[in-house]
């Protein structure tokens, strides 16, 4: 299973990785700083599954969101994001992702790949 982490912090990406890595043994992940990049990456890896960040530098997550939504893809997406307004929940729901509030906790690793593995 290939994922993708988009977020600015390395110690996120670093975070996320080991977390969803401990409970998804086959994954393969990919890592991008800013939603550009992530884009690039997105086209080139075509992930199963994207996490993303919403506030990053060059591109931020919602135009990411935006670009991806746009594509023909199957790849889960997640927006882990510590901005919790209902209008940015909405938006994100709306472009085909799913929100989790950081921090991200076991409890919402477990969440996360309970959704994964639906797929």
């Amino acid at each position: 299973m290939k994922i993708l982490i988009v977020d600015d912090s390395k110690l996120m990406q670093k975070t996320i990785a080991k977390v969803l890595g401990s409970k998804l043994l086959d994954a393969e992940f990919s890592f991008a700083a800013n939603g550009e990049e992530g884009f690039a990456m997105f086209k080139e890896v075509q992930p199963d599954v994207v996490t993303i960040d919403l506030l990053m530098p060059v591109m931020n997550g919602i135009e990411l969101l935006k670009l991806i939504s746009a594509e023909e893809h199957n790849s889960k997406l997640f927006v882990l994001s510590a901005d919790v307004q209902k209008v940015v929940q909405e938006e994100v729901r709306d472009l085909g992702a799913t929100f989790i509030s950081k921090p991200f906790t076991e409890e919402k690793a477990l969440e996360v790949v309970n959704m994964i593995q639906e797929i």
